[in-house]
């Protein structure tokens, strides 16, 4: 792969835009395949796309007339471009997605919040543990999935521990047990832990978890019928209830599953519904046989882009970090269906075939798909509707230059200044942005604990000098108009000091305090160098404000709690130069506890499974050179 120098001079008023500035890079371009960029005055990416042939693509924008509207605002606003070439078609799609969501230029058609999937992990171990999984596929033992949410997950390994008995235990946990836990108990695990199943027993139990996942599940009903009825008729009455129960919560799993197309056995079924300038995609997952959930995504549509253009573009990014199945059912033909199948099936290695179904059962699955779409579209839409009337009645009752189109909230989280963190939450008119959440470990040695001013100095001196630094001119879509600070007068004094010394002093800003008895309904909303006032207890604006005050106050409490679990989970031994995550389980296995490793022997140490001679006498060391 080649690149060309990017022939752009710097931004001033007088620089030229338009196709004119196009047909200069006409002499310098010959056949390749490539990848494009298209920027403005200002160096800002505006489009990126892929060509068989670039010469012969980008002479299309050379010329003054014939296109659409949108590409015609495209080019007008183009000052330079530059390219790469690639060897073929197929790795000019590839790189293209990858600069799309890289870059996200405003006439892209973009894919927004796309965040991994979860599958079912079924562990490696002698005794499988069982357990939702996120993220690279890094731990030994076998995946399912991927489902639609951590809810459908949850939920189906909920009834697959009442079916099959599977610990949900960690490791560490399963190998210091000496009496069956609560699972046990109210039977969600058979007990491998301390014997109360064998081996061979609980390998049945994984085999038929893994039947009914991979979607075998008609012959492992027909034989927990045949062995409830063998135990019924030997008198093994507390046995044949047992396999009852599990023949009545696997129907539950099925059942819980909806739909279950018999003729689709893997597949990713994609529908698009666009209206008013936007654009909902659906996405449900088909894995042996079954229905695994379904998502939906909002992509921004690039300013007026095509179906097939949109689909093109949403395939592309959605499998750039996803495994595609073998097959992917469209509610559309691609804008370049073929050249995306091939593209898809380089990249994994087997064929992907992508369909656009005309009848027969996958047509009622994209039928179905597109059905969700549709509404899915409407319910948001009129959700941006109300937004847009809640964002314009702030504006209103706090004297905002308009509606706000950012709005950042900023809430501490501690336990006596213990494992203190800060939260900033996003809202804006199509309502919170999740994607835009931030949290920061409060790191300030010198702070008192407990202060609550010192830490919000902290917070918004290290969100605002990022800022700063990476967008000076204010030119991208993170600067916010408008800031929500949980406090009375003294809160919004000090937050104003912090922005005066950082120079930003031009973002309104609102503390938010409880009122009279901290009563929710009567809280108090100050303004710097204005008086203190109150909305009526019935107005949408206020329970806006509260609504955004709770988000802002949940996220803060959940990201201290898990900063508190994983420090309570923590251990000399993570210190230790060599002891990893595996190692670390088999010597706490081993001695129980991590007091019990730092008093254990030289000799001891080298009796642990895995740890070689040089790793034991570094440990030993670590607990007993310190002078």
């Amino acid at each position: 792969m080649s690149q060309d120098e990017p022939q752009a001079n710097a931004a001033t008023a007088a620089t030229p835009t338009g196709y004119e500035v196009v047909q200069t890079y006409l002499k310098t371009l010959d056949n390749s395949p490539g990848v494009y960029r298209m920027l403005d005055a200002k160096g800002r990416v505006l489009y990126v796309g892929k060509a068989r042939n670039l010469k012969k693509r980008v002479s299309n924008y050379a010329k003054p007339t014939g296109h659409s509207a949108r590409i015609a605002r495209m080019i007008s606003q183009t000052a330079s471009m530059m390219f790469l070439t690639t060897r073929t078609e197929t790795e000019a799609l590839l790189l293209e997605q990858n600069l799309i969501k890289q870059l996200k230029p405003h006439f892209n058609v973009l894919l927004r919040d796309d965040k991994s999937f979860p599958n079912i992990l079924v562990t490696g171990h002698d005794y499988p543990q069982i357990k939702k999984h996120r993220g690279a596929r890094r731990e030994k033992g076998a995946y399912y999935g991927p489902f639609a949410s951590a809810d459908a997950v949850n939920r189906t390994l909920n009834q697959l521990q009442k079916v099959f008995l599977l610990r949900n235990c960690s490791d560490a946990m399963f190998e210091t047990r000496t009496r069956p836990c609560l699972q046990y108990q109210i039977k969600r695990c058979s007990g491998p832990c301390v014997g109360k199943i064998d081996a061979e027993g609980y390998a049945t139990l994984v085999r038929d978890a893994e039947d009914f996942l991979s979607g075998r599940t008609t012959k492992m009903q027909e034989n927990l019928a045949g062995e409830m009825q063998a135990a019924s008729e030997a008198m093994e009455f507390e046995k044949a209830a047992i396999l009852r129960d599990r023949i009545r919560a696997l129907t539950q799993v099925q059942q819980a599953q909806g739909v279950n197309p018999r003729g689709v056995a893997e597949a990713d079924v994609i529908a698009l519904h666009m209206e008013g300038g936007q654009a909902c995609v659906q996405v449900f997952f088909i894995r042996a046989h079954q229905n695994w959930g379904n998502r939906d995504f909002y992509p921004r549509t690039g300013a007026g882009a095509g179906p097939g253009e949109v689909l093109q573009a949403f395939v592309g990014q959605f499998y750039d970090q996803k495994e595609p199945p073998r097959l992917i059912l469209l509610s559309d033909p691609l804008d370049e269906q073929d050249l995306m199948s091939q593209a898809l099936g380089e990249k994994l290695g087997r064929k992907v075939e992508i369909s656009v179904p005309l009848r027969g059962e996958k047509s009622e699955l994209v039928a179905n798909a597109q059905r969700n779409a549709r509404e899915s579209l409407g319910r948001k839409m009129a959700e941006t509707a109300t937004q847009a009337r809640l964002l314009e009645g702030l504006a209103q009752a706090f004297d905002l230059v308009g509606p706000p189109q950012r709005i950042e909230v900023y809430d501490n989280s501690h336990i006596q200044g213990a494992h203190a963190v800060g939260a900033m939450i996003v809202a804006g008119p199509e309502g919170f942005m999740k994607s835009q959440y931030r949290k920061f470990n409060i790191k300030g040695d010198d702070l008192t604990p407990g202060d609550d001013f010192g830490m919000m100095k902290e917070v918004l001196t290290r969100r605002f000098k990022r800022l700063l630094k990476e967008d000076p001119d204010r030119e991208g879509e993170h600067w916010p108009e408008l800031l929500l600070i949980d406090g009375g007068a003294g809160q919004v004094s000090a937050v104003h000091q912090i922005m005066e010394e950082l120079g930003v002093t031009d973002i309104p800003m609102i503390g938010v305090a409880k009122g009279v008895d901290r009563d929710q309904g009567k809280e108090e909303f100050y303004r710097r160098k204005k008086r203190p006032f109150a909305l009526k207890r019935n107005d949408p604006v206020l329970y806006f404000i509260q609504r955004l005050r709770d988000e802002a106050h949940r996220f803060a409490i959940g990201t201290h709690r898990a900063k508190r679990a994983k420090a309570q989970g923590a251990t000399p031994l993570d210190d230790v130069s060599g002891v990893g995550a595996a190692r670390k389980r088999a010597l706490l296995a081993h001695f129980g506890s991590a007091k019990a490793v730092s008093r254990a022997g030289l000799e001891d140490l080298k009796a642990v499974d895995g740890i070689s001679e040089t790793l034991a006498e570094t440990i030993y060391g670590f607990f007993h050179d310190k002078g």
